[in-house]
């Protein structure tokens, strides 16, 4: 067993404070990490809040970790002390689903969330990156590209994968012309990961605060919403828009930019179900989904991509004892673009 230090949330409301879990001992297929720095991601504090509801405490957050490999289990055969790894969203499932054998994890039934759920035996709660170490099984650890600094990279276990799974699912890339709507945590490495596809992209943001960030990151075009004017300039041009945003929209409005038999991507999560007319998807053929992170096969892919690219996160590296102020920033929107951070801080 392995004491751990860690900062949790004891309650729903509460601030984050220090902690200590106990990591389970390493079996034949697991790894030891030493988390050397772990991402913010927006849903940490939806949980630790619990705005979505069910949430387990204490909870200790993270699902973008990066680290170093410290021990192996005597099966392993992936990795090797001091190897460069990351652990996302989630840490294990059932492995003998339809989705598991198609490489979907994500969307297992019996899926084992790295944080905020239990283990497979049901009882046991999962702690995630806000700490010093973690153990996983080989199976659910990504390698990451040697290239890739660790602390940049950290944000790619979540807000890469969950923008790099819809543009390739619809296969996004020359020839297409591509709207990234909002520039925050996830629209930055959209940004980045879509150009890199070879998509035209056009970055769709509330006012013009952000329009010399996207164009320094990629974007061959820029345009603020908050001119109504757009809407009709724009209308029918793109083939793709991927929606980063959670906060409310006229969603119809958006729909009326896609061309014949576009698509429009919803990976942010507004907190209230909004309506759709349906005259909006009817014409031209368009339509409406969602996207939810990738599968262990495809987040791999998506590590491999953006190191061949060089692809990392915009980041801002904090010391754990700023949590909480890192969590109200987020709220604002005030971080370029994604807090991540140093777990060294754990052990002061």
């Amino acid at each position: 067993m392995y004491p751990t230090k860690a900062y949790a949330a004891q309650n729903a409301g509460r601030h984050l404070g220090p902690f200590q879990i106990t990591r389970h001992d390493i079996g034949p297929h697991d790894v030891l990490i030493d988390i050397l720095y772990c991402g913010i991601c927006h849903s940490d504090i939806h949980q630790v809040r619990d705005e979505w509801g069910g949430s387990i405490f204490p909870m200790v957050p993270g699902h973008e970790i990066a680290g170093i490999v410290t021990s192996v289990g005597a099966k392993v055969t992936r990795f090797k002390t001091g190897d460069k790894v990351g652990v996302g969203c989630f840490v294990d499932s059932c492995r003998q689903c339809r989705d598991c054998q198609d490489g979907y994890e994500q969307f297992c039934r019996q899926v084992v969330w790295t944080y905020n759920g239990l283990e497979r035996d049901g009882k046991t709660p999962t702690y995630g990156g806000y700490s010093t170490r973690i153990v996983a099984d080989e199976n659910y650890v990504l390698r990451i590209p040697t290239n890739l600094p660790l602390d940049a990279a950290a944000p790619l276990l979540c807000a890469g994968i969950t923008t790099y799974s819809p543009l390739r699912h619809w296969q996004t890339g020359p020839g297409k012309k591509v709207a990234v709507l909002g520039l925050g945590g996830l629209g930055h490495v959209a940004v980045k990961i879509a150009k890199a596809m070879g998509a035209d992209v056009t970055v769709l943001s509330h006012s013009s605060k952000k329009q010399e960030d996207a164009l320094h990151l990629g974007a061959n075009d820029f345009y603020a919403t908050s001119d109504s004017k757009i809407f009709e300039k724009l209308a029918r041009q793109f083939d793709f828009i991927l929606n980063t945003v959670s906060a409310e929209l006229d969603w119809n409005q958006y729909l009326n930019l896609l061309a014949r038999d576009g698509a429009m991507v919803l990976v942010g999560l507004p907190n209230k179900t909004l309506p759709v007319a349906p005259f909006s998807l009817i014409v031209n053929r368009r339509s409406l989904a969602g996207s939810a992170i990738g599968g262990i096969r495809e987040t791999q892919e998506m590590l491999d991509f953006c190191g061949k690219h060089n692809i990392a996160s915009n980041i801002e590296i904090i010391p754990i004892q700023k949590i909480n102020e890192a969590y109200e920033r987020v709220v604002k929107g005030d971080v370029k673009y994604r807090f991540v951070i140093d777990t060294a801080s754990l052990k002061v």
